[in-house]
């Protein structure tokens, strides 16, 4: 029986394949909380990954506090960056599939078009650099690995936009979202069945994948929705993000092409309305 480790599984991913699990038994499943695969220290990191020995890595954990990190680097650095290198040259080394998520913040947002795996990357913040120095690491370290890069992840796990939209349109008469970031959001359950169709899949190909819900839209749009499922009185409007300074920059347009996924892993891709009412309805 292979055994599959999911690091970071007590955030929202990881969370959605404790569920998933369940109708996967066929695999030995090891959830790993940041005590038990320690991302921070790369120092006893090998030798946790060493004593559970999985046949297949599933590195959902990473450092996503976007505007903190533009004031822990380091920190940031070890964990998206650096701890990556750890587990590929692991994975590597012990024949294990390794399978990682990476982020639209490896891009800068000035496309128009939506971005393909080969696209030009260029973070403009602290998180996204340390993410595409994470991807670069892990094809260094492991070519047959498989990295996934996904955007505006929620579940019904975690802090996430929807679960804090839903809150606020319940406590406030009216809301204001930023209307000029354009990208689509993508549901935990969805990005985890897609990795276990890739892992499922008879043939196991490398490289970098896109995964997100289909829909191009704004975050004031993904509220509008939140707002029409919910059914919800608030009254939203849009505004500009130069009306909601953040420290970290965001990228105004980062809409991955998932084209690459469907063709070579048959992957499902729900749109985003219909996975919302999934999330919302749970």
């Amino acid at each position: 029986m292979e055994k599959i480790v999911v690091t970071g599984s007590n955030g929202q991913l990881g969370s959605e394949f404790r569920l998933l699990s369940k109708n996967y038994t066929q695999f030995e499943w090891f959830f790993a909380d940041r005590s038990q695969v320690s991302l921070d220290n790369l120092s006893i990191l090998e030798k946790q990954i060493e004593e559970i020995h999985p046949n297949i890595i599933i590195n959902c954990g990473a450092y996503t506090a976007v505007d903190k990190a533009e004031s822990e680097k380091d920190l940031a650095d070890t964990i998206n960056h650096l701890a990556v290198g750890v587990l590929a040259k692991w994975s590597l080394k012990n024949n294990a599939k390794l399978v990682h998520i990476s982020t639209d913040y490896v891009f800068d947002g000035t496309s128009s078009v939506a971005l393909k795996e080969d696209a030009a990357t260029n973070p403009i913040n602290v998180y996204g650099a340390t993410k595409l120095a994470g991807e670069k690491l892990c094809q260094q370290q492991n070519p047959n690995a498989v990295i996934l890069r996904t955007s505006w992840v929620y579940s019904g796990f975690g802090n996430n936009f929807v679960k804090t939209m839903s809150r606020l349109m319940q406590e406030r008469d009216n809301l204001n979202v930023v209307n000029d970031q354009i990208g689509s959001p993508t549901y935990a359950a969805d990005l985890a069945q897609a990795i276990i169709d890739i892992i499922m899949h008879s043939e196991w190909q490398p490289g970098i994948f896109n995964f997100s819900n289909e829909g191009e839209i704004s975050w004031y749009e993904f509220a509008l929705a939140i707002q029409e499922t919910g059914g919800y009185n608030c009254e939203v409007g849009g505004i500009p993000s130069s009306s909601y300074p953040t420290p970290a920059k965001r990228p105004a347009y980062s809409l991955l092409d998932k084209s690459k996924i469907k063709e070579i892993y048959q992957v499902d891709v729900p749109y985003y309305k219909d996975s919302l009412k999934k999330m919302m309805n749970l």
